[in-house]
């Protein structure tokens, strides 16, 4: 692989939740929508317009917006199903074009799984260090410990990405896309919040998986030098 791999691509980029007019709020018992049908009609007329990538995202089951993360091996069900996915991704394929998806990895939503746990269990959680937890305060929420958000959002709660059984977690997310649906690249929101070897180590995890795949990183206010 050389670096400039998508130094040539045409990029459509698509936020389903917006693009699909989803409903703002997942009430988890809805049957799945057919929304990532719908876009997927819609790739040979962005193809035909001479885009050659698609970046899609978030896709992930989450509450509101989808950067608030609820299930990473979910489709949401207000875009689809896992199956829709899979047909999206091999269509596009067909017709020539890249897949890039939008993924979460500096914070999970509160309905994530494993700070309920935390909720739940508090110190003795055996997910408590995926987060940084600080048990001396009370959140707004009145969970009975507070904890670091993003950029200050409660509703967004910022992962420990310096343990372990986070980093390993996050690994085999992006494992079960690329292998379940052949995506070809990573959008990663978010990663100048986050830690560079973790970045690092995540880009060097996927390229062993898929030789040419693509990492984006969202980096903003200005800080590019340091990447």
């Amino acid at each position: 692989m050389t670096e400039n791999l998508f130094s040539n691509e045409i990029v459509y980029h698509i936020y389903p939740y917006g693009m699909c007019d989803c409903l703002r709020h997942n009430d988890f018992l809805s049957l799945p929508s057919n929304n990532l049908e719908l876009l997927e009609n819609e790739l040979p007329k962005i193809k035909k317009k001479g885009f050659s990538t698609i970046i899609i995202g978030p896709l992930c089951e989450s509450f509101f917006h989808g950067y608030d993360t609820v299930d990473y091996f979910q489709i949401d069900r207000r875009l689809g199903t896992t199956e829709m996915m899979k047909s999206f991704c091999k269509t596009a394929h067909d017709l020539g074009m890249k897949v890039v998806i939008d993924v979460v990895f500096n914070h999970s939503g509160r309905l994530f799984f494993a700070f309920k746990d935390v909720q739940r269990n508090k110190e003795n959680s055996p997910y408590v260090n995926w987060y940084n937890i600080d048990f001396s305060r009370n959140s707004e929420f009145n969970d009975g410990f507070d904890y670091e958000g993003w950029q200050g959002c409660k509703d967004l709660v910022k992962y420990n990405l310096k343990n372990k059984d986070t980093q390993n977690y996050l690994f085999d997310v992006l494992k079960y896309w690329i292998e379940t649906f052949d995506i070809d690249g990573l959008r990663i929101d978010a990663a100048h919040l986050m830690d560079s070897s973790f970045l690092k180590e995540l880009t060097s995890f996927a390229k062993i998986i898929k030789s040419d795949f693509w990492v984006l990183g969202e980096v903003i206010h200005e800080i590019y030098s340091s990447f």
